[in-house]
């Protein structure tokens, strides 16, 4: 499975779901010169801040495993700029959504992580 191509289809199921589940999209691949979030969505009192990790059916490890402590840091200090930028008055909150394919960019499954981090832990 090519990693690029996965990730674009990840992030697309990865959207869907959270329309489907009432989200609504702020904006997608937001980027800064700190780095770039994947998915900025509100949810009631949340603005909440997504990363999207995508595997195929052949994973040595869960998705969530790739945002490590850098990983987070990186979309704490992004989504710091993201309010700054557009105050809103919401609750940041940080989520992994990962996305399951299959060798043909099937979807498999989808597991949503609310909290999956938070800003100094």
């Amino acid at each position: 499975m090519k990693i690029n191509k996965s990730g674009v289809w990840g992030e697309i199921f990865a959207a869907r779901y959270l329309r489907d589940n009432g989200y609504r999209i702020i904006t997608a691949n937001f980027r800064s010169r700190l780095g770039e979030i994947d998915i900025i969505a509100q949810k009631g009192n949340y603005m909440c801040f997504v990363e999207v990790k995508t595997r195929g059916e052949e994973r040595l490890y869960e998705p969530k495993e790739a945002v490590d402590f850098s990983k987070q840091e990186k979309l704490i200090s992004t989504s710091k700029l993201f309010m700054k930028a557009y105050p809103n008055g919401k609750q940041p909150r940080f989520d992994v959504c990962e996305v399951f394919l299959d060798g043909g960019f099937n979807l498999i499954k989808i597991n949503y992580i609310e909290n999956a981090f938070t800003e100094g832990i």
